[in-house]
């Protein structure tokens, strides 16, 4: 078994053995992990079922809230830089005829 498993299904790192106080106060283990302290207001009902689907699937419900939002965000950038490109592509029949070869390679590279 790979050590990737052993710690995927519990085998490593999960005994008292390998847990240690965190040294620093919190806001440097936050810094650390690149954490900010938030406060929002969410529905009653919408943290309930966030808790229970959290535990359906084996997780922390503030974990999962994090993996949500940050999936989230990341397809609204994508989505962002996509409705970009193609307003610069739009655009780019303008200019494609005086592009140097660098400058053709480098858009062809980004659209793929």
């Amino acid at each position: 078994m790979s050590n990737e498993e052993l710690w995927e299904n519990g085998g490593l790192g999960q005994s008292e053995d390998h847990a240690v106080v965190a040294q620093g106060s919190k806001q440097e283990v936050d810094d650390a992990l690149g954490m900010q302290l938030i406060s929002i207001r969410l529905q009653k009902q919408l943290v309930n079922d966030l808790k229970k689907i959290a535990e359906v699937h084996g997780v922390g419900y503030q974990p999962m809230i994090r993996d949500l939002l940050n999936r989230f965000a990341r397809s609204e950038i994508l989505s962002i830089i996509k409705q970009r490109m193609t307003e610069l592509e739009a655009s780019e029949e303008v200019v494609s005829e005086s592009s140097t070869p660098p400058v053709k390679e480098f858009m062809e590279k980004i659209r793929a």
